[in-house]
């Protein structure tokens, strides 16, 4: 045979088996809260329509018609004549059939006694569970219908090496024959096939173990005690040793059990009957012994199915990774589907840290938001087997045990760890290797009887990586994208705020001089008017500033400046603050004719008290500082208005002179350098203007070239025009 085991599950896993229907689902939600009373039931029924159409038909029934002169004729009249338990009994049964015969296969065989043996058990174990007060009525129902879908289960996924198995004795020598020919019985894929409906876990449990001996079940949940005293009963009345321990485990006694037996066949013909089930000549079934005959299998055409398959499958898997949104949900559509598609017991990806000398676990699916804190070294020697797949980027197989005898000493501490993650005895690691570049490995535990099936699926496991990685790269990548515009953002802050710091210092350094000259004023009791107006203006340009930094770019203003009532607020702030020493001499020549510029006023003053300043500071010995308007220039048919801040200092030398405007940080050693010259640069360039600087050992010189009111229009001969007017002194101080 062709490893059975392996293929059976493989084909369970892609065999279309039917959806439980959605009514039950909600209804068992209901029951679960313990809220499914009339008008619930009656909301839930109404939404499906051949379930309502069930309803009233069988409360249409001769069996629920108390007045024969008047007759239930809506949905509503129904359920009151049915009532909500007998509701509730036929929502289920008529789902769980209609889930049975939605089974491939399942309208070719004789179900009858199928039928008959699914409905006695769930009437026992619904009337076992009244005689436990078992609280869940309705649930220990569902669980003896579904006790056996696992037969149909392996019907419909191998029919050639099940079908004779299908009409069977349903007992321990039938689990043996399933267990030696498919590796697998029927309570254990109706367990599973009942995990992947969601449906309560103990209700799979219950299904898990029907077959399991008595003895074992002795600290079990009492539907799993339900259920199999329920399958006793049915079936294995020649089993009294066995029924009795299992009534015993129920807390009840054979005097108890009469009544449920003797009820039992009357309950299962009412409810076959309103279900429109057919019964008769079940008990004529005869059912054969178990064996196991040998399926004819091409091994070449096999191959190539699943081949074919493996490529459709892995075709829809990079379908589903391109539609994910984010790193967190692609991880989670790996980890779901490599748990369906490989059948691993749990999944695990873990990917390379920026140094590339790790592995970082990833919080993903089902897994707890500590495994991001867990970490392998990519040394083979540390993180074992895990690191070896990525760094030879090639899958790699193990089991705990071949780990341990191959090492000849126990395992690591982080390899114990992942183990004890994955809940696992063997590991499958599938490198996610994309452009020669080994992303990640992901993990998956399975059983070590399985670790066989996964290497023979090698090409499988591979194309599916391959997908993977290709996704994983793109999420990736979008993510350094997304970090490197934070970290643009974020230096794009940082620089406001130190121009907005710097900025500051400037009108703080004046209200703080204007205020001792308000103090000395004060003390005189001359009037500060004038003073308190400067100190006004001055707190509402830090206001501004600091608003500023909200705004990485603000909108350009738009206005008109006389840039002579600029310069004159400049030398007001500067007067008689003490900040100029009278060796300092201050001179202003303005021109009559054009004086106005296109730009924000407020700019142009943080540009002027910048130059200013720094002049000052340039000359700690005395000397001048002379601010001029030198008219219009023409600038490639744009008008532009000339200013110029010049200064008597010593000068600068080459080497500063060719890094000016670039914003390094100032350390007032050698003037005219500094984050101030950077700003002043940025202030002109904002406003649509130019700057350049002149330096030698006569001074220094800043011309500022900005847009000229009407600068659109047509250069005039006045460009050109030097024509100004005496110069203004400002008084030393």
């Amino acid at each position: 045979m062709l490893q059975p085991d392996l293929d059976i599950r493989h084909r369970l896993l892609i065999a279309r088996l039917p959806a439980m229907p959605q009514i039950l689902i909600k209804l068992i939600e209901h029951l679960q809260a313990d809220d499914a009373g009339m008008p619930e039931l009656a909301a839930l029924i109404a939404k499906d329509p051949a379930m309502a159409s069930k309803i009233f038909s069988v409360a249409s029934s001769s069996a629920f018609h108390r007045n024969s002169g008047a007759r239930a004729v809506g949905l509503e009249q129904s359920l009151v004549a049915l009532g909500t338990d007998m509701i509730k009994t036929l929502v289920i049964s008529e789902s769980v059939f209609q889930t049975f015969s939605s089974f491939p296969h399942s309208a070719s065989t004789d179900l009858r006694a199928f039928w008959k043996s699914s409905l006695t058990t769930a009437v026992i174990a619904r009337d076992l569970a009244r005689k436990m007060d078992y609280p869940h009525v309705e649930e220990a129902y569902l669980a003896g219908l579904l006790h056996n879908v696992g037969r149909l289960a392996l019907l419909a996924t191998a029919p050639r090496e099940y079908a004779v198995n299908f009409m069977a004795r349903d007992d321990e020598d039938l689990c043996a024959v399933e267990q030696r020919t498919l590796q697998i019985t029927h309570a254990e894929a109706g367990a599973w096939l009942i995990e992947r409906w969601q449906l309560d876990s103990f209700l799979a449990d219950s299904v898990l173990y029907h077959h399991e001996p008595v003895a074992r079940l002795a600290s079990a949940h009492p539907l799993i005690r339900m259920v199999r005293l329920a399958h006793l009963l049915c079936g294995h009345g020649d089993e009294p040793d066995a029924i009795e321990d299992a009534a015993q485990l129920c807390g009840l006694d054979g005097a108890a059990l009469e009544p449920i037996l003797a009820n039992a066949a009357r309950q299962v013909e009412k409810s076959a009957g309103y279900l429109g089930i057919e019964l008769a000549g079940a008990d004529d079934i005869v059912a054969p012994a178990a064996y196991a005959p040998p399926p004819p299998v091409d091994p070449v055409q096999q191959r190539l199915s699943e081949e074919v398959r493996n490529m459709m499958l892995v075709s829809e898997m990079a379908q589903t990774f391109a539609r994910q949104d984010g790193e967190t949900g692609l991880l989670d559509a790996m980890t779901r589907s490599a748990r369906i598609l490989f059948d691993f017991e749990n999944v695990l990806v873990m990917l390379e840290n920026p140094t590339g000398q790790a592995l970082l676990g990833t919080a993903t699916g089902n897994q707890p938001g500590r495994l991001a804190e867990f970490m392998l070294a990519l040394d083979p020697e540390q993180g074992g087997q895990v690191a070896l797949s990525a760094r030879t980027r090639k899958p790699v197989y193990a089991s705990r045990a071949g780990m341990n005898a191959q090492a000849g000493a126990p395992l690591s501490v982080a390899e114990e760890q992942l183990f004890r993650i994955l809940g696992s005895e063997a590991l499958v690691c599938l490198p996610l290797v994309a452009n020669q570049r080994c992303l990640g490995v992901l993990i998956g535990g399975v059983p070590g009887w399985q670790l066989a099936g996964c290497q023979q699926r090698e090409r499988f496991l591979q194309s599916y990586a391959t997908q993977a990685a290709g996704a994983l790269e793109t999420a990736l990548s979008e993510r350094g994208h997304a970090r490197r515009q934070l970290a643009q953002v974020a230096e794009e802050y940082r620089d406001a705020s130190r121009r907005v710091v710097h900025e500051v210092n400037n009108p703080l350094s004046i209200i703080k001089n204007y205020l001792s000259i308000l103090d000395s004023k004060l003390a005189r009791r001359e009037p500060v008017v004038g003073e308190l107006s400067i100190l006004n203006e001055e707190i509402d340009r830090v206001g501004q500033l600091l608003n500023g930094l909200a705004d990485l770019q603000p909108a350009e203003a738009s206005r008109v400046t006389e840039v002579a009532g600029v310069v004159d607020d400049v030398l007001r702030l500067f007067r008689a603050t003490g900040f100029v020493p009278a060796s300092v001499q201050m001179v202003v020549r303005m021109q009559e004719g054009p004086g106005a510029i296109e730009g924000d006023a407020d700019l142009l003053k943080q540009v002027l008290v910048n130059l200013v300043k720094n002049a000052v500071e340039a000359m700690p010995e005395g000397g001048r500082i002379e601010i001029a308007n030198r008219g219009l220039v023409n600038r490639e048919r744009k008008l532009y208005l000339e200013l110029v801040v010049a200064d008597t200092g010593p000068g600068l030398s080459a080497e500063l002179l060719a890094n000016l405007f670039a914003p390094v940080k100032s350390t007032k050693e050698g003037s005219h350098h500094g984050l101030g010259l950077s700003i002043v640069h940025s202030l002109v360039s904002k406003m649509g203007g130019l700057i350049a600087c002149r330096s030698g050992k006569a001074g220094t010189t800043f011309e500022i070239l900005l847009p000229a009111a009407g600068s659109n229009t047509s250069a005039s001969p006045l460009a050109s025009s030097s024509a100004g007017q005496p110069p203004r002194l400002m008084d030393s101080v």
